[in-house]
């Protein structure tokens, strides 16, 4: 014996002329879960839209530099190679390490950091890097310019930021004093003494 059922509609169904199966509300994309009035009674400081820009290009020039610096480490060849291939490790392991800093900084703030890599790719301040193998006479070469770009980033953002935000502007203190650090150590290796 084969039993039937009959779907009961509900009173809304009707007159629409629905079943009550499968009636979930459309997905919002990108915009997440709505807040609760607890939750939206959270306060505190609010980037400016001039500060999240000013932050967000920092922030894409951090993840091209660590980006490049693996490319770089993957593919550098030649004489003083360890000693560059562990440098080029520095160099990525403080760009990660301050992308993150300033993106978590801005989240803090309710602005939204976009590390998407098309992104990072059409706003980075940073030159291409080669493919292929290089030699590591120019891969220092190549990492020093690439420093230094991210260093005229943080330089010419930070007076907006600074006037805005002096926590962030201190944010740029210590990537610009790791930044020109590393500059030095890096571009050293090509350089002669001074007569």
């Amino acid at each position: 014996m084969v039993a039937t059922t009959t779907a009961k509609k509900s009173p809304s169904a009707k007159t629409t002329g629905t079943t009550a199966r499968n009636k979930r509300r459309t997905a919002r994309g990108g915009a997440g879960a709505e807040l609760t009035s607890e939750q939206n009674a959270e306060k505190g400081f609010t980037a400016s839209e001039s500060l999240s820009e000013n932050l967000q290009k920092v922030l894409v020039d951090l993840i091209e530099l660590s980006l490049q610096g693996k490319q770089a480490h993957w593919n550098v060849v030649g004489r003083n190679f360890r000693d560059t291939h562990l440098q080029l490790d520095e160099i990525i392991e403080a760009a990660r390490e301050f992308g993150d800093t300033v993106a978590e900084r801005m989240r803090s703030l309710h602005a939204l950091p976009d590390g998407r890599s098309d992104l990072v790719a059409q706003t980075t301040t940073l030159p291409e890097f080669p493919q292929g193998e290089i030699a590591t006479t120019e891969v220092v070469d190549l990492m020093t310019e690439r420093l230094d770009a991210v260093a005229t980033t943080c330089r010419d953002v930070h007076d907006d930021v600074d006037e805005e935000d002096p926590t962030s502007a201190d944010i740029l203190h210590a990537i610009l004093e790791r930044v020109e650090q590393l500059s030095w150590m890096v571009s050293a290796e090509n350089r002669s003494p001074r007569r």
